[in-house]
């Protein structure tokens, strides 16, 4: 079984092709795991801008899908028919897309590939609809079927895989689990039963964790993306060089709920920078970084833990692009004690990226169906 994985939700283009190795203890040979990162696109907005993340979408999908297949071995000539004008309907919203996919179409043999996992919400509307509209069209043009996956469940499921080499392979579990996705778009508390079934119980308020990360980062004068430049000044910290003396306030970690709230912790870092002026001093810069790093570290154990006792849970899963934060990391493990089971994803596979589409496109694969039937749902929940 060979499962293609599409992941198109914001500002990554992302393509993985899997093959099945073992059903009993799940285990997949990676064939491909390609990223291209729009970092530069959008670097000089400080965040993700939606339309440019679209275009970039449209014009990186297929000479990223041609090397795929070429490293793969399934990228083999021969005369195709397809009917253009579905394909063209299929691609209306996709103007960039359609004459290079058709004359691929028509020049390249169908791939052995059984499944398109692919990623239909939640994220940005514009780049969810490229990678869904290119996926329904090569599904339509080769009769293969798609199996819909949210993005959330995804970033939970991979970081129960370990990956050595080109083998990624399902670790033990243990349920009922604590589900912690935190990233640029979310931050949210999950209990977990098994896989497939969810239930929310904490979400941000406002601005998830990894937005205030790049929102503070921006007010420090730091690069974007703002969590590994916040990480990397809180790194260079020492303590005979801290020049605040206050903290920053932790949001909402004194409230029995589970929720979270960032945009408080952003706009006392905007009042602070402004009252001290010293953006440029690089003493300063460290020491809030570190402190900005520490708060939301500070909240989102808190809240985990506190889901924890609740819950009567025996592990937590955590996933998302700030989950490859060091010192969270290194946090959460101290604290866990020995009653607890902590998984985190495997290297490479805490920001947004297709293997966890593939991956995740396995457990639901009883949910594939034809490429009229997919749309995408830019508010989806798990």
């Amino acid at each position: 079984m060979k499962i293609l994985g599409i992941e198109t939700s914001c500002d990554d283009t992302c393509l993985s092709l899997i093959s099945l190795i073992d059903r009993e203890i799940p285990s997949f040979h990676i064939e491909s795991h390609l990223i291209s990162s729009q970092d530069s696109v959008h670097k000089e907005w400080g965040g993700v801008y939606p339309i440019l993340a679209q275009r970039e979408h449209q014009k990186n999908l297929l000479p990223l899908f041609m090397q795929l297949l070429k490293k793969s071995n399934l990228l083999e000539e021969g005369v195709f028919e397809i009917d253009e004008r579905e394909i063209g309907n299929i691609l209306s919203r996709e103007e960039i897309i359609t004459p290079m996919l058709v004359l691929f179409l028509k020049k390249y043999k169908k791939p052995a590939i059984d499944y398109i996992s692919l990623t239909i919400g939640p994220g940005l509307s514009p780049s969810l609809w490229v990678g869904v509209n290119f996926a329904r069209a090569i599904s339509f043009a080769w009769d293969i079927p798609i199996i819909p996956v949210n993005h959330i469940e995804a970033h939970l499921i991979i970081s129960l895989f370990s990956i050595k080499k080109d083998i990624c392979s399902m670790i033990a579990s243990d349920f009922p689990a604590i589900g912690l996705v935190v990233s640029g778009g979310h931050t949210q508390l999950s209990l977990i039963r098994k896989i497939g079934q969810y239930e929310i119980i904490g979400e941000t308020r406002d601005d998830a964790a990894g937005e205030c990360f790049d929102k503070t980062a921006r007010i420090l004068g730091l690069d974007y993306p703002g969590g590994p430049a916040i990480a990397k000044q809180a790194e260079q910290w020492k303590d005979s060089e801290r020049i605040i003396s206050e903290p920053l306030p932790r949001p909402m970690i004194n409230q029995k709920n589970l929720d979270f709230s960032f945009s408080g912790l952003k706009t006392a870092v905007l009042y602070r920078n402004r009252l001290k002026q010293k953006k440029n001093d690089l003493n300063y810069v460290k020491s809030e970084a570190r402190e900005i790093q520490q708060a939301i570290i500070d909240v989102l154990i808190h809240k985990t833990f506190l889901a924890i006792k609740e819950h009567q849970a025996k592990s937590i899963i955590i996933g998302g692009g700030v989950s490859a934060n060091k010192e969270l990391r290194y946090q959460f493990e101290e604290k866990k004690g020995g009653g607890i089971t902590l998984f985190f994803p495997p290297k490479n596979t805490s920001t947004d990226n297709a293997l966890m589409i593939a991956v995740t496109g396995y457990f639901n694969r009883q949910n594939a169906c034809k490429y009229d039937m997919i749309k995408a749902n830019p508010n989806l929940r798990i």
